[in-house]
């Protein structure tokens, strides 16, 4: 099984604890509502948010798959990191045994801040992974936190 580590980061306009409470604590609710035209719905299969609760991403007909499965690993609300695992589902392309995700955000400028992904692929014996694959998932994550940035922009309010 071999490991491939994908970092990248991302600045908003947005405090850290707006941007964790809608992507992390409230991505199930938040996402099928903006994303509607690719995410159908999220459901709890087990647990209510904490560590070890697993949630299952429908996608609609539009997208190229048809779902996926987290667990959440880790959350910190006080320093607004998460760490959750993709699973299951056919994003994995019988090609990756799981992914992991280690998402943080750090305060930046004057109300803003910084969103650091890092990303972990392990792969099944003997299989490679197209570098195309890795920089396809990175714009959507990037897509989906834009997104969420226009819309808490749009609804300063919203997650406060």
């Amino acid at each position: 099984m071999g490991v491939i580590t994908v970092s990248q980061s991302f600045k908003t306009q947005v405090t850290p604890s707006r941007m964790f409470k809608a992507l992390i604590l409230d991505s199930h609710n938040l996402a099928p509502k903006l994303m509607f035209s690719s995410i159908k719905s999220i459901e709890f299969l087990q647990g209510n948010g904490k560590p070890g609760t697993i949630k299952q991403l429908n996608f609609t007909e539009a997208s190229p798959f048809r779902y996926v499965k987290h667990r959440i690993d880790e959350i910190d609300e006080e320093n607004f990191k998460c760490k959750y695992t993709l699973i299951e589902g056919d994003a994995l392309m019988d090609k990756l045994d799981r992914i992991t995700y280690d998402v943080k955000f750090e305060a930046y400028g004057f109300n803003g801040c910084v969103g650091k992904i890092t990303s972990e692929y392990f792969t099944k014996e003997n299989v490679e992974i197209k570098e195309e694959y890795i920089e396809h998932g990175k714009d959507r994550a990037i897509g989906m936190y834009e997104v969420v940035e226009a819309y808490l922009m749009a609804h300063p309010r919203a997650y406060t």
